[in-house]
């Protein structure tokens, strides 16, 4: 069993930043790509950032120069430092993640965290 869980959502003005991070624990052998998600009400969802196990990421054209994303592979975390933050910002934050769990041969799961809630005001 693999559990993702999101943290560092919040309430912040516009032009601040906040920290999510996104913590995998459990049946994990490794983490191979996390993305990271937003919807707001009556908009899809979209992705924001994603990593892959290389470091190698990429980036939605909105949050491209303000956001970035990184991991920490000891600690199976992905953080999604946001900065110079826009209301248009606010939404449910998921993230998403390919993991190899198992404890024979390993084979890829998709897993999602509960989702965190940022609020930019103005």
């Amino acid at each position: 069993q693999v559990q993702l869980v999101e943290s560092g959502g919040g309430l912040v003005q516009a032009g601040g930043s906040l920290r999510l991070s996104c913590s995998a624990s459990g049946s994990i052998v490794s983490i191979v790509s996390v993305g990271w998600y937003r919807q707001a009400p009556g908009n899809q969802r979209e992705l924001v950032a994603a990593i892959a196990t290389g470091g190698s990421t990429n980036y939605g054209d909105s949050v491209k120069g303000r956001f970035t994303i990184s991991r920490d592979n000891g600690k199976n975390t992905v953080y999604l430092q946001m900065d110079s933050l826009k209301p248009e910002d606010t939404a449910v934050y998921s993230c998403n993640a390919l993991i190899l769990v198992g404890s024979g041969i390993p084979i890829p799961k998709n897993y999602w965290g509960q989702g965190t809630q940022v609020t930019v005001s103005s």
